[in-house]
């Protein structure tokens, strides 16, 4: 099996996230003035940094909308930002046509069944540790590490891994 994730991986040139449950660990903190907060591990921050600078499309699909998403994708450089999205497979489908990226050269990453579709649609389907036992049985391959607490950079260093590139670009932040 690890044989078939690593060939799946090799292939992919878009790396898709959902947010809640993926990328924050799906807690949901709200102000009484509506103002709202998310936790981001700073690992899967990384690993998003890493993927982009190894040359790898990053994109980032939301059925919330949130400013506060926005403003951290931004500050990683991720151009590819759909929320607020009703849905996500056909979201992921315009991103595939506007990079000219077929979905076998895709990885999703969900946690809950609103996630299925994309997944079905992608050739490297991921669930994170604590996704739903439906989205983890259609997964190719589940993470260690639930959402929100490194289950992304694990993803990376997977693509990275598969890809031959994970060596060079760690060399490039390790001290002389």
């Amino acid at each position: 099996m690890r044989g078939e994730i690593l060939r799946r991986a090799a292939a992919v040139r878009l790396a898709v996230f959902d947010v809640d449950g993926v990328l924050t660990d799906g807690g949901l903190m709200l102000g009484a003035d509506g103002s709202e907060f998310k936790v981001f591990h700073v690992h899967d921050g990384l690993g998003i940094a890493l993927l982009l600078e190894a040359g790898l499309e990053v994109g980032v699909i939301s059925a919330r909308p949130s400013n506060v998403v926005a403003a951290r994708m931004q500050a990683l450089g991720v151009r590819h930002l759909a929320l607020g999205v009703d849905d996500k497979s056909r979201e992921l489908r315009r991103m595939l046509t506007e990079l000219d990226i077929t979905p076998e050269q895709a990885a999703f990453v969900g946690d809950d069944l609103v996630d299925l579709a994309p997944m079905a649609l992608a050739g490297l389907s991921i669930a994170v540790a604590d996704a739903h036992p439906q989205v983890r049985a259609r997964a190719h391959w589940i993470t260690g590490k639930a959402g929100g607490r490194g289950a992304v950079r694990e993803v990376c260093e997977l693509l990275l891994t598969a890809q031959g590139r994970l060596d060079a670009v760690y060399h490039r932040h390790l001290p002389p």
